[in-house]
């Protein structure tokens, strides 16, 4: 029995996966015994956005023989749904034009996308064979450049004039509403197709017939321009709760719409890659449970060569003082304690500070407070954390010389990580760098070399004040 929400009889979001499973593990079930007919059957009433996710579950030989049960309307709004790497593998498997059909039914940027994900060959002859219209669609959206608001905008909009009555206005709407993204957001151009107001559909159906376009629409319009990174359209989208923004060129022409849906893309996607750099690895965009793993491999050494050179500098620091560690053995046991610590301390300081600075939440000149701030933390943290260690230490080996060295040295730690953590961010923005893929090995290398230093210096001067 699946069980249900009874505030809306809607299947709950763990009922939901439990069906998708149950899709996919039935469809792999009746493609392998070549049940056409059954499994075809059972994705009729499955939603479009669950198919793709259940075709993406199949073994690779079986994607084209589901995707091929599916009518050509179908198949074009499943295959905007499927992971690019799945797409791409769609297109070598299926003759050309079947992959035209679907290319051509695609909206404009979902097209753009896939185009972005295909070999330049490819790309080339499917602009040769869509229609005038849509390769024109296309065409203007490749023009822009990657990751900006019009390479994922989209071309399909209502446009109004001021002049138009309010009933007007609905039988234009109801002529385009079939080849339109939207027409819950409305937006009003001049002759020159200028931007010069917007209104909903909601001001639209409140308004009556014979009031005027001009009368009712709002003329301070939030927009942004196609050179706007996506992301902070993204940003803007959900500071002002948009269902679409309008997208102007240079001369304020209104060009395109990017709409929420899109919007949910890019945040998944910026966030995934933010995730994947403070890991210490490059994403391409690719599924990374798909990719090749010599590519995976290249994409993962780069840092953990760094790593390694930062463990080898900080062998050195053990190297140099181990005249000390042959006076105090005791002392080599915290070691592990004292970096570690230091690490996570960091990569939390640092964790914050970069989904800030994504986030647009810490402005301009909050640097230094935002710095401040963390180190305050960090002593605190360092502090608290230094107490207990302290206790422990003197439990473990009986030395409270080398107990209170173990705690001096891990307040002076903390301190020195959330500094590090919180600037390196700061510092590698301002040079052009990501935050997020850079701070993370260097993080690690400041808080592991200065911080066995910091711990054999500390040592040393307190056993120089015991004798």
């Amino acid at each position: 029995m699946v069980e249900t929400n009874p505030s809306t009889l809607q299947p709950t979001p763990s009922a939901r996966r439990e069906l998708r499973d149950l899709v996919r593990s039935q469809l792999q079930m009746l493609l392998e015994m070549k049940n056409y007919e059954g499994a075809k059957a059972l994705l009729v009433p499955v939603q479009p956005a669950d198919i793709a996710e259940a075709i993406e579950g199949l073994p690779e030989p079986l994607y084209a023989i589901a995707f091929r049960l599916l009518s050509k309307d179908e198949a074009a709004e499943v295959y905007e749904h499927l992971d690019p790497s799945v797409q791409q593998s769609l297109v070598e498997k299926f003759a050309r034009q079947d992959v035209l059909d679907i290319v051509e039914r695609m909206s404009p940027d979902d097209r753009a996308r896939l185009f972005d994900e295909l070999p330049a060959k490819v790309v080339r002859r499917l602009l040769k064979q869509l229609s005038p219209s849509e390769r024109q669609a296309t065409n203007l959206l490749l023009g822009y450049d990657p990751d900006t608001a019009g390479r994922v905008m989209t071309p399909q909009y209502i446009s109004l004039k001021e002049h138009y009555t309010v009933a007007q206005a609905l039988d234009h709407i109801r002529s385009l509403a079939h080849v339109t993204e939207t027409v819950y957001s409305l937006y009003v151009t001049d002759s020159a197709r200028r931007l010069t107001g917007i209104l909903s559909l909601r001001d639209l159906v409140v308004a009556q017939p014979e009031d005027t376009i001009g009368e009712i629409m709002t003329r301070d319009v939030v927009f942004v321009h196609t050179s706007t990174d996506q992301e902070e359209v993204a940003r803007t989208i959900q500071r002002y709760d948009f269902l679409a923004i309008p997208v102007v060129d240079r001369e304020q022409r209104l060009v395109g719409i990017v709409t929420v849906d899109d919007v949910i893309d890019i945040l998944e996607r910026e966030t995934t890659e933010d995730i994947y750099a403070l890991g210490g690895l490059q994403s391409d965009g690719d599924n990374y449970f798909q990719t090749n793993l010599f590519k995976v491999a290249r994409q993962r050494v780069v840092w953990l060569l760094v790593l390694l050179f930062t463990n080898t500098l900080t062998s050195g620091v053990i190297r140099a003082n181990q005249g000390i560690l042959e006076q105090v053995v005791s002392l080599a046991m915290f070691i592990p304690l004292l970096i570690g610590t230091g690490g996570n301390v960091g990569a939390q300081s640092s964790t914050v500070v970069i989904r800030g600075l994504n986030m647009d939440k810490i402005r301009t000149g909050g640097a230094a407070r935002v710095i401040r701030r963390e180190a305050i933390a960090g002593a605190l943290l360092g502090t608290m954390l230094a107490t207990i260690v302290t206790v422990g230490a003197y439990f473990l080996q009986g030395n409270w010389v080398v107990s209170i060295a173990v705690g001096v040295s891990l307040i002076c730690i903390s301190v020195l990580a959330s500094v590090a953590g919180s600037a390196l961010p700061f510092l590698f923005q301002s040079l052009g760098f990501d935050p997020a893929l850079m701070s993370a090995p260097f993080i690690t290398t400041a808080v592991d070399v200065l911080g066995v230093l910091i711990y054999f210096n500390v040592a040393r001067l307190i056993l120089q004040q015991q004798l």
